[in-house]
């Protein structure tokens, strides 16, 4: 896909910066983005996954914070189990071992073992910032071992 949008059409089609690491039992995942904007509070996080994610990717802007984990084990399991296609963290996740063993992709910043605290706070479905690219409800997150991307539409190689 990038080899296709090598002249940089912004907008259509945006590159992460290679900040993020590879979490969850599978390394390549993609679907159209849902996002939360949350910080150090996994509120809406825990919610959302709770849901059906019909081959969705969770996009989690969480300021990029590196004090609290916003994904554990329990979150992710139900992640996968509710058919979720990945989780893309702007912060940290915890319980590593157990994200490992799940059938989902996880990408997130760091590990971090301390939790946050549940206060109820952040928003759901909006356009969120993440690493300096904005991602929108409905955009479409490609990860793989090379890295992620995001673009407007839906991809197919060799077109778009």
């Amino acid at each position: 896909m990038c080899d296709e949008h090598k002249d940089g059409s912004q907008g259509v089609f945006r590159v992460l910066p290679p900040v993020f690491l590879q979490f969850g039992g599978l390394q390549a995942f993609c679907g159209p983005a849902r996002t939360v904007q949350c910080l150090e509070d996994n509120t809406l996080v825990k919610a959302a996954v709770e849901q059906d994610g019909g081959g969705h990717v969770l996009v989690v802007d969480g300021g990029a914070s590196l004090r609290r984990a916003l994904v554990g084990g329990n979150i992710a399991a139900a992640a996968a189990r509710n058919g979720w296609a990945g989780l893309l963290i702007n912060g940290c996740v915890r319980d590593v071992a157990e994200l490992e063993a799940e059938p989902i992709g996880i990408r997130a910043l760091a590990p971090m073992p301390m939790p946050t605290q549940r206060r109820g706070q952040g928003v759901a479905d909006l356009p969120v910032q993440i690493q300096g690219v904005w991602v929108r409800p409905g955009d479409w997150i490609y990860a793989d071992a090379d890295g992620i991307v995001v673009s407007d539409r839906p991809c197919v190689l060799g077109r778009s």
